[in-house]
Order: C-alpha cells, then sequence, then structure tokens
C-alpha cells in the first residue's frame, strides 16, 4: 500500500474517533489491505493521538478467544496501544458520548516492573516481570460502522480500543492461578457470562509472552510501568446509557463501571 493511503486512512480513523462518527470497513474499500499494512496504518492513528498530547501508556492483546477468532476467520491474536486519553478507575462512570459503539469485555490487567524483551519470552518471564495483576473492564469500541470488521479493519483500528478501567484490587500473580481463576461479568446486578483465565491463549501469561515476542520482533518493547491487558475471558457484551457493569475474578479482585 502507498505511504500516501496509508496516512490518509490513518488520519481518516483518527477523526472518526474524534468526531466520534464511524466510518465504512477499511476492506471493503480496499480488498487488498494486508494485515502488516494495517499495523502501519495503526501507527499512523496512534502518532496523531500523541501529536495532540497523550502518551502511550500499555499495549493491549486482542483476538485471543475462540470466539472473537471465529467470528474474524482468523487465527492469530492482534495488538494496540493503550494511551493515557482511555484510563478510568474503579466505580467511575464513563460517557458514552464519548465513545461510538462501545462494548464491555472482562479482563486481566497485568502491570509490569520490568521490561520484556522479545522475541524468546516465556510465561514464567512475564511472571518475573509482572509487579501486579488487576481485574479490569476494556471498553472496547470500533471506529467501523456497525462492527463490520476483518481482522485488517480492527488492527487499523488500534485493534478496536476505546477505554479500559482497573479494578480495586492489586495482587501478586504468584499467588493466584491465571489459568484457572474464574470470571464472572454482571451487567446491571444480573450475571451475563462467566469465563476463567485459559480463555486468553490458554493464560494471560501466555497471552503477554505472545505479546513481548511479537513486538520484540518488531524492535518494541513492553515497559515496566506499563499497563498490559491480556485479552478478553468470555464474549464482548453490549452497552446502553445507564447500563452498571462488574467483573469478579477469583483470587484477584473486581472492578466496576457505569454508562452515562
Amino acid at each position: 500500500m502507498p505511504t500516501d493511503r496509508i496516512l490518509k486512512l490513518g488520519d481518516e480513523l483518527f477523526t472518526a474517533l474524534q468526531t466520534r462518527q464511524p466510518v465504512e470497513p477499511l476492506t471493503n474499500r480496499h480488498t487488498d489491505l494486508t494485515i502488516e499494512e494495517a499495523y502501519h496504518i495503526q501507527q499512523r492513528m496512534v502518532q496523531r493521538r500523541l501529536d495532540a498530547g497523550e502518551t502511550v501508556v500499555g499495549k493491549k492483546i486482542g483476538v485471543t478467544s475462540k470466539a472473537v477468532m471465529d467470528m474474524l476467520g482468523v487465527y492469530q491474536p492482534d495488538f494496540g496501544y493503550l494511551l493515557s486519553g482511555m484510563v478510568y478507575g474503579d466505580g467511575q462512570s464513563i460517557s458514552l458520548d464519548a465513545l461510538i459503539q462501545p462494548k464491555a469485555e472482562g479482563e486481566i490487567a497485568f502491570i509490569l516492573k520490568k521490561d520484556l524483551v522479545g522475541p524468546g519470552v516465556t510465561s514464567a518471564n512475564v511472571l518475573a516481570a509482572t509487579d501486579c495483576v488487576m481485574a479490569c473492564f476494556e471498553i472496547v469500541d470500533s471506529r467501523i460502522r456497525d462492527w463490520k470488521i476483518k481482522i485488517q479493519d480492527t488492527v487499523a483500528d488500534n485493534a478496536s480500543c476505546g477505554v479500559f478501567v482497573l479494578g480495586d484490587r492489586a495482587v501478586s500473580p504468584r499467588s493466584v492461578d491465571l489459568s484457572t481463576c474464574g470470571m464472572v461479568l454482571e451487567k446491571n446486578g444480573e450475571v451475563i457470562s462467566t469465563g476463567a483465565g485459559a480463555a486468553a491463549l490458554g493464560s494471560p501469561a501466555n497471552a503477554v509472552a505472545w505479546l513481548a515476542n511479537t513486538l520484540g520482533r518488531l524492535g518494541v518493547r513492553l515497559k515496566a510501568g506499563e499497563v498490559i491487558l491480556s485479552g478478553a475471558l468470555a464474549a464482548m457484551a453490549p452497552i446502553a446509557r445507564g447500563d452498571a457493569f462488574r467483573v469478579s475474578i477469583g483470587g484477584i479482585g473486581s472492578c466496576s463501571v457505569r454508562f452515562v
């Protein structure tokens, strides 16, 4: 893909973010779009946010669950960048006017105390480099109209990242079995889904290792102090104004958020 088209599509997605007006799927208009090219578009979109004053605070892994892989017809994860304008704390309210078509995912967040540089990173290396884990919500949001996405669309759109909410406790990753810990997701006081850590590539630590190794081949490291979102443990849940969500993860804690 020519550089001018990368810049044009990256700028288009940034404008969609700013105006909250979704765009037609990129893959409908550019049927030859590759995943590699989509990451270049993502970099342009993220750079526009950095130029506007935001900073990188972490990274996210997407497409880790079989359900999402089946939906997209692609059997590999993807990644995106977490920026300072995306961060919310436990119990905060989020205005739906700031988003386009959000959905909630319950996840485990890793807070790093050491850099992770791939290739060659193992799940044991991830645990050794992690200061703590927390229950969290990723509020995914698509700048692509009606979520009609292929893998190239979501990659270009910064892995469909909207905002994220960190939970009420921080615990050592060595004090909990990250594969078997259970997740319960509630919406307006009713349980709507359950899951376990194994939904994220067998273990959230495996997902973080995949990210470190994938980025390492691109010359990018996971940095001490960064937040790493390790992937959804159940299906995405639709959001409407007035909804209250709570996710509880065994041995880790809980996270709640309300939409206004």
